[in-house]
């Protein structure tokens, strides 16, 4: 099973994704971001746009993600924005296409909510947020929740009043996963999203 963890910059993809891999034995992470940058440092400057437009990045993820699927002995968690529905019925209409089980989750949250906690990040390295620039990525938003908002995109999963915790909880319980491990305290929690946004810097 795939678990795609979608959702707009500042929905808490990532946090969610690797906080549902801590609750859940036997799953595992699978970022396609690490191939959009790995192809983008291959292309020089001029040509490094947005990695999603490459069609070699699509079918890598779909390849890679098929082959992923198939080796686990348990649920892959993918945490990446895809709000063009072209590319994802190309990806993810493809694997299901394939017969791969993915349980897509579109993390929603309002334009006002994703701004603040964009802001609130504490992750900057010369002026840019977790490796992108702050303005850029809230540019995004408007055009992320639009689509989002899309039946195409569900399931939606609701986070403004939401811990990360509960977002998790939501997701397994849709997806009839068994979680094995229950919430941290939270000063635990609070370091480990530190830990996670920090190995998250793209740089």
């Amino acid at each position: 099973m795939l678990v795609w963890i979608n959702g707009a910059f500042g929905a808490g993809k990532t946090h969610t994704a690797h906080e549902l891999h801590r609750r859940l034995d036997g799953s595992r992470v699978s970022d396609p971001e690490l191939l959009g940058f790995a192809m983008q440092k291959m292309l020089p400057p001029a040509a490094r746009g947005d990695f999603q437009d490459l069609p070699q990045w699509r079918a890598a993820v779909a390849t890679t993600l098929r082959d992923a699927d198939a080796a686990a002995d348990g649920p892959v968690i993918v945490p990446m924005a895809l709000v063009r529905d072209a590319y994802f019925d190309e990806i993810v209409g493809g694997l299901r296409a394939d017969g791969v089980d993915v349980r897509h989750y579109a993390l929603l949250a309002s334009p006002e909510t994703l701004r603040r906690r964009l802001r609130a990040r504490l992750a900057y390295v010369g002026g840019r947020l977790m490796g992108r620039d702050e303005t850029w990525a809230i540019r995004q938003i408007d055009r992320c929740v639009t689509a989002l908002s899309d039946a195409r995109y569900a399931t939606h999963v609701p986070t403004d009043d939401r811990s990360v915790g509960e977002v998790v909880e939501a997701v397994a319980a849709d997806a009839g996963l068994a979680l094995t491990r229950g919430r941290l305290s939270p000063a635990r929690f609070q370091a480990r999203r530190l830990t996670v946004a920090v190995r998250h810097i793209r740089l």
